[in-house]
């Protein structure tokens, strides 16, 4: 039996109870720019099925955050991309001109995003000061309204307009994404 839950309503804005340090830094940055954000609360979002009913809620759909490095473990890399859409890390590593890649552990995550896994986000990289990790994002997001993300932790998803990602957060915390169009067909 599933125990997943996810409260069938959106909030706007903050929650009022005190969170983690790493999930309250993320609401004082969307706020402190101006960027308005609605947010769905849930029990750790663990699996696909979790996020599809996250995403009935939400509005938005699912999206894959990964975090990738080189074989030396030298370049970090977060991608993020449609859930449905297949990844392939040889496609992936020839479209930015990379070796192969593949995911990075825990503790590179921990290190240079102030995450662990399940909760990897775009968010992360408020931690990310010395711009270790490169953020490549799919056309497929970019073309979007909205896009969602965790605030650093996988009890809550949060519904931002993507402009408003671009535009206005991505500037204040200096990255510069890398826009790739991943195939949804790839030849075996």
């Amino acid at each position: 039996m599933n125990k997943f839950y996810v409260e069938n309503k959106l909030y706007c804005g903050r929650p009022a109870d005190v969170r983690q340090n790493r999930e309250m830094r993320c609401y004082d940055l969307l706020d402190s720019l101006s960027i308005s954000y609605q947010r769905a609360e849930h029990a750790p979002a663990n699996t696909i099925e979790d996020c599809k009913q996250v995403e009935k809620v939400i509005g938005v759909g699912i999206s894959k955050n990964l975090f990738l490095c080189n074989r030396q473990k030298t370049r970090f890399y977060l991608l993020l991309m449609p859930g449905e859409k297949p990844f392939k890390t040889s496609i992936f590593s020839k479209l930015i001109g990379s070796s192969r890649l593949s995911f990075a552990d825990e503790e590179h995550m921990l290190e240079l995003l102030d995450l662990h896994p399940g909760s990897v986000s775009i968010l992360g990289l408020l931690m990310d000061t010395d711009k270790r990790v490169q953020l490549v994002i799919d056309s497929d997001i970019v073309k979007a309204d909205y896009m969602r993300c965790h605030p650093c932790a996988n009890t809550t998803t949060l519904k931002l307009r993507t402009s408003d990602v671009l535009e206005k957060l991505l500037p204040a915390i200096n990255h510069e994404p890398i826009i790739v169009d991943i195939p949804w067909q790839t030849d075996n």
